[in-house]
C-alpha cells in the first residue's frame, strides 16, 4: 500500500519515510501544500501523513481541496497541542491525528488502524430506512444519492446501523472503530460524528442518528 507524507521538515520525513518502510509500505512524498494535492490526485495514495504548518498551502487548505476529488484517509500531524486544531482537522474530514513529538511506532499502529478502518468488510449490503450501506464497496447511498463518506464516517455509520436501532455506546463505537485499547477522547468521536449527521442531513435523512444523553446513540427509522 501506497502512503503520501507530507512534512516541510526533511527530518520528520525521514522519520516517518523509514517506519513506513520496515512496516513494508511504499512511501510518497511532498514538501509543501502544493505539491501535496498535487501528488495526492495524481498518485492516488492509499492514505496520507498530513503536517498542519506547511509552506504554500497550510494542512487544512490541503486537506479541503483533496476532500472536494478524494475520500482518501488522512492522518494530521500537528506541533500545536490545541485541541481546536485537532478538532477543526477532524471536521474537515481527517480520519485521526498525530502531535508531535511523536513515536513512529504509534504513528504505524494508527495508519494500521485507519487503513482497516478503510479495507473492504465481509459484512453485506446494510440497510435502514433510505439508507443503503454497503462496507465492500465503501459506498453509502440515500434514495440514490450517494455520499461521499470518510473510512472512519463509513465505520461508525456502520456500527449504527448493523446495531438495528439498539443503542450503541460511545465506549462501544470507540472500540469498534479505532480499537479497545485506544485512547481516542469523545471529542474526537463527537466530530466525526458531526460530521456524518451533517452529511446525512444534506442527503435527506436529518434525524437518522438519535444521541441519548449520557447513554449513546443509535439510528432512528427515516424514510428519505
Amino acid at each position: 500500500m501506497k502512503i503520501l507524507v507530507v512534512d516541510d521538515d526533511p527530518g520528520v520525513r525521514q522519520t516517518v519515510s523509514i517506519a513506513l518502510e520496515r512496516a513494508e509500505f511504499a512511501v510518497l512524498s511532498a514538501a509543501d501544500g502544493q505539491q501535496a494535492v498535487t501528488n495526492a490526485l495524481r498518485d492516488h495514495p492509499d492514505l496520507i501523513v498530513l503536517d498542519v504548518g506547511l509552506p504554500e498551502l497550510d494542512g487544512f487548505e490541503v486537506c479541503r481541496r483533496i476532500r472536494k476529488h478524494s475520500e482518501v484517509p488522512i492522518l494530521f500531524l500537528t506541533a500545536q497541542d490545541d485541541e481546536i486544531d485537532r478538532v477543526l482537522g477532524l471536521e474537515l474530514g481527517a480520519d485521526d491525528y498525530v502531535t508531535k513529538p511523536f513515536s513512529p511506532r504509534e504513528l504505524v499502529a494508527r495508519i494500521r488502524a485507519i487503513l482497516k478502518r478503510s479495507r473492504p468488510s465481509p459484512a453485506g449490503v446494510l440497510l435502514w430506512g433510505g439508507i443503503e450501506l454497503d462496507p465492500a464497496a465503501h459506498r453509502c447511498r440515500i434514495s440514490g444519492q450517494e455520499l461521499g463518506l470518510t473510512a472512519t464516517e463509513m465505520a461508525l455509520l456502520a456500527e449504527l446501523m448493523r446495531a438495528q436501532g439498539q443503542v450503541v455506546r460511545r465506549a462501544q463505537a470507540i472500540a469498534a472503530i479505532w480499537g479497545a485499547h485506544s485512547q481516542v477522547s469523545d471529542r474526537t468521536l463527537d466530530s466525526h460524528l458531526r460530521n456524518l449527521r451533517r452529511k446525512l442531513a444534506e442527503a435527506g435523512a436529518p434525524e437518522a442518528i438519535e444521541s441519548l444523553h449520557g447513554v449513546g446513540m443509535r439510528m432512528q427509522q427515516c424514510h428519505a
